[in-house]
């Protein structure tokens, strides 16, 4: 790919997502849904100028960059206020873990007629929400506590679980792994070696990030922290594949808990660098999209999705909040919102790769069913959470809105430094 093409390529990816942005602003319309509707009309569907493809090697690297990007500001911002709220994201986690895998390899083999093996790792790579997806929409939505909280962090614990799990469902598939012990040993060697170098990382940028010379324009502090993290993401999957992505998730945490000063210019510079992270993703992996991919799913597809949205999350969620005390309208909300964000398409797209080089069936259909889901997760319940939530008295009420909005406003312009 010549230079020249590969510029024109991200150029037309970051014009597109912020087309999308600036297009949402006006509207009000969910910026996910307009991001990926976004990627759909510059790739492979629509007028074919962006194939992510043409990266090469190349784009597995970007795309795991930015993904840690955003799964550290996550982690940063990850907030679980009161035993409710961590007891309601620990049980929602655990039985999704058990019941959104089953159902999810059933679903995708009687209903989308995926094989066994690669109906399991279908199950594995859309077991999370995203939180790349859930984060902008409930901030945009005004979603008040603790449902906005629950949300997210249900996708920051299962999106790296999800992924590491798919992986290792992926060198079984291929052989590279031999029986389901091996598959354990690797689940729990990559979640927990990733979540200890990540602790191991967030506490030595920490004590770095307070011991930094004070820096008006926060600077040097920005390069610290992105060279800290990029290097701890590369160690991580150099060392074990997959591990990059909780490590991610534990150091944000760590550094989010720091006691050090200019903390929420640093971590408002670190969440906009996030929000480019997905502004650039959604449309470049959303390019990869094919209708060729989607078509042959046909109706048996859609049902798959379907009573994944309808069905698997309503009864996962009732299951897990049986004793918690959240009304009704808070586990209605909980059971319909679960869109699949960036991690979902990117491990897709990487996987679908991999099995097409090593002659697998089924490698297309996996990418397209793994699409499906993504498109209508996000289009139907992004469209949708505002109005339900509006409907369910679930939203931030008008002068708590206001009153929030003009502390923000009194916070920066007493503060010198902005």
């Amino acid at each position: 790919m010549t230079p020249e093409r590969l510029g024109l390529l991200w150029g037309v990816t970051v014009f597109a997502g912020a087309g999308a942005r600036l297009l949402a602003s006006f509207s009000g319309l969910p910026g996910v849904v307009l991001l990926l509707l976004s990627g759909l009309l510059i790739g492979r569907s629509g007028l074919g100028l962006v194939e992510p493809l043409d990266l090469g090697q190349g784009l597995e690297t970007i795309v795991g960059l930015l993904v840690s990007l955003v799964l550290f500001d996550g982690g940063l911002n990850l907030r679980l206020p009161g035993e409710t709220i961590k007891s309601t994201v620990l049980r929602i986690s655990l039985i999704r873990l058990v019941v959104s895998l089953a159902a999810g390899l059933l679903a995708a083999h009687w209903l989308a007629g995926l094989g066994w093996s690669i109906a399991a790792v279908y199950s594995a790579i859309v077991l999370a929400t995203g939180p790349t997806v859930v984060t902008p929409l409930v901030q945009q939505i005004r979603l008040a506590s603790p449902l906005a909280d629950v949300l997210e962090a249900e996708g920051l614990v299962l999106e790296p679980i999800g992924a590491v799990l798919a992986l290792l469902l992926l060198e079984l598939t291929l052989g590279d792994l031999h029986g389901w012990r091996e598959v354990l040993v690797g689940l729990l060697s990559r979640l927990g070696g990733g979540v200890v170098m990540g602790l191991c990382a967030g506490w030595i940028l920490s004590e770095a990030l307070r011991r930094v010379k004070p820096d008006p324009s926060v600077g040097l502090r920005l390069q610290l922290t992105l060279g800290v993290l990029f290097l701890l993401y590369g160690f991580c999957e150099w060392l074990l594949p997959e591990s990059g992505l909780p490590a991610s998730v534990a150091a944000g945490f760590v550094v989010g808990r720091r006691p050090a000063t200019e903390a929420n210019q640093l971590d408002q510079l670190i969440r906009e660098l996030a929000r480019l992270a997905i502004t650039m993703l959604f449309p470049l992996l959303a390019a990869d999209v094919s209708w060729g991919e989607l078509s042959p799913l046909g109706w048996g597809g859609i049902t798959c999705v379907l009573t994944l949205m309808l069905v698997v999350r309503p009864v996962a969620v009732s299951l897990a909040t049986v004793g918690l005390p959240l009304d009704i309208s808070q586990k209605l909300f909980l059971g319909w919102l679960a869109p699949r964000g960036i991690v979902t398409a990117a491990v897709a797209s990487l996987f679908s790769i991999r099995l097409e080089q090593a002659g697998v069936l089924g490698a297309g259909r996996l990418q397209g069913l793994v699409f499906l889901t993504i498109l209508m997760t996000v289009g139907i319940q992004g469209l949708t959470a505002q109005p339900l939530a509006k409907a369910l008295g679930l939203l931030v009420p008008p002068e708590e809105k206001e009153s929030e909005d003009s502390a923000q406003s009194v916070t920066i312009l007493s503060d010198p430094r902005q």
